[in-house]
């Protein structure tokens, strides 16, 4: 065990709903152990400019279901350098903070972890961010909503779609990542998903909405992955529509609508639960590690195991979302 009195808390990198409740669960279960909180706006930006406050019990009242971050997020370039990461360092100690606990993604999680092996602050992560595309834990906090608001959106998008001949190209979010496309895309009733993962060429995606027509279909939907590899939904729109002319185009970018909003309940279970195992963690000699929830079991990820393997799409999602596609 050790012997840790004052442990930071942070978010940093894109907001995700849900970060608000790993907040509240750091706080709390953090004094419940008898620790100090402190807590750093700004992410890594506010830790250099030692952007600090004292948390309690009231200071996290009443945002478990809150969209956003209460600590804000930022980025920072100056983090990036060795002087800068030194430089937040010295404001850490100034603020006598013997460990950290970061919420947010990838970059997140590799910033801790330089701050680590040049500094041996002491540091548990959590995944926050709605792309879900950590390996290490089966969610992200914030997946769970983003997808649900797509699904949403995607349902009300059908509904003008069906009043005319209409083919939507609805793009979401997931720029390395076909999660919130593959899920929101079955949920919706589309016709075809084009996600990071997978090549998906114009031709085939003609002949998709060629057999959908021949069916007598009078709308059709369409999920685009930000980054897929055939281009942006506004750019596959244009090419289908200089080819294929059976229905009338149009292109809805849901863009940051997914990252607001208030987070599902389990998205607050989840960041509670995180936020507990965070603490529990470092009081228990974690470090350089990630929470992760694996078939509902809390593990404790080392950062190389993260960083060295990408976290794939469930080919049995893939599978169904082809056969549902007819």
């Amino acid at each position: 065990m050790t012997k840790m009195k004052r442990i930071g808390v942070f978010t940093s990198g894109g907001d995700a709903p849900g970060m608000n409740a790993a907040i509240r669960a750091v706080v709390r279960a953090g004094i419940f152990y008898k620790k100090e909180i402190i807590g750093i706006y700004r992410g890594y930006e506010g830790m250099i400019e030692g952007d600090f406050v004292p948390m309690e019990v009231r200071s996290v009242s009443n945002i478990l279901q809150r969209g956003g971050t209460m600590l804000k997020s930022a980025r920072s370039k100056e983090f990036l350098t060795k002087e800068g990461r030194t430089k937040a360092f010295e404001q850490l100690k100034k603020m006598k903070i013997d460990g950290l606990i970061g919420i947010g993604g990838d970059g997140s999680f590799a910033g801790m972890h330089h701050l680590y092996l040049e500094h041996k602050m002491p540091y548990v992560c959590i995944p926050g961010t709605i792309d879900n595309d950590i390996p290490g834990t089966d969610f992200t906090i914030g997946y769970d909503t983003a997808t649900n608001t797509a699904v949403n959106a995607i349902d009300k998008i059908r509904d003008t779609a069906l009043s005319h001949n209409r083919l939507f190209f609805i793009e979401v979010m997931g720029r390395d990542s076909g999660y919130i496309a593959i899920n929101s895309g079955i949920a919706g009733g589309a016709v075809a998903i084009i996600i990071p993962e997978e090549e998906t060429s114009i031709e085939e995606l003609i002949e998709k909405l060629d057999a959908s027509g021949s069916q007598n279909k009078t709308s059709s939907l369409v999920i685009v992955a930000e980054g897929g590899k055939s281009g942006s939904a506004m750019e596959i729109a244009k090419k289908v529509q200089e080819r294929f002319s059976y229905f009338d185009t149009k292109v809805t970018i849901l863009g940051h609508l997914q990252r607001g909003g208030t987070p599902t309940y389990f998205d607050r279970v989840l960041a509670s639960k995180m936020g507990v195992a965070a603490i529990e963690g470092l009081e228990a000699g974690q470090t350089d590690v990630m929470v992760g929830i694996v078939h509902k079991e809390v593990i404790f990820n080392k950062f190389d195991e993260i960083m060295s393997q990408p976290k794939d799409i469930h080919k049995d999602d893939l599978r169904i979302a082809k056969i549902l596609s007819i």
